[in-house]
Order: C-alpha cells, then sequence, then structure tokens
C-alpha cells in the first residue's frame, strides 16, 4: 500500500510480516499450490509456528482462490486473511 506524504510515496507494511515464516507459490498451478500449502501447514505445525504467511500474487486469482479454499478446509486454521498492506499474501493463524 502507498501512501502520499506531501510529493513523497511511501510504502507502508507491516515489519512482522517480514519475520513469519513464509511460502513463496509464484509460478505454481491451482493443484500444486494446494499441495504445497497443506504441506507447509503441517510443517509449521510441527515447528509451534501460530502464524505464517502464504504469498500467492496476485495475477488472475486463480492460485489465491486455491489457497483461501483449501485453508477453509482445515481444521487446525484458527483464521487467515489477505494481508491488508499486500494484497498478494494470505496471513494464517494455526491453532
Amino acid at each position: 500500500m502507498l501512501k502520499v506524504i506531501g510529493c513523497v510515496f511511501m510504502k507502508i507494511y507491516d515489519i512482522f510480516l517480514d519475520r513469519l515464516p513464509k511460502i513463496d507459490l509464484h509460478g505454481f498451478d491451482r493443484d500444486s499450490a494446494r499441495v504445497m500449502v497443506n504441506d507447509f501447514i503441517d510443517e509449521s505445525i510441527k515447528m509451534n509456528y501460530s502464524k505464517v504467511v502464504i504469498v500467492h500474487g496476485i495475477g488472475s486469482g486463480i492460485v489465491k482462490e486455491s489457497v483461501l479454499k483449501t485453508l477453509s478446509l482445515r481444521k487446525d486454521i484458527l483464521n487467515f486473511y489477505v494481508a491488508p498492506e499486500n494484497i498478494g499474501c494470505t496471513v494464517v493463524e494455526i491453532k
């Protein structure tokens, strides 16, 4: 997200989002993304992570749709939401 301050554009982002474990799904198709998300969440649970980031990009929205559907079917997810400062990322809160 960009904020205009005078004539200067400043990128606003959550600095803590960069420190969370993440997976980047750029270049994946919907089926491969689904498998990678499930594997990533399973590994994150083993590592006792409570919050992770899934980078799906913006594009046509096919991978994002697959990610959100996959997350909605999992019972070990507390919450997930598209990051307001970067709509190409989804933040996932794990039980």
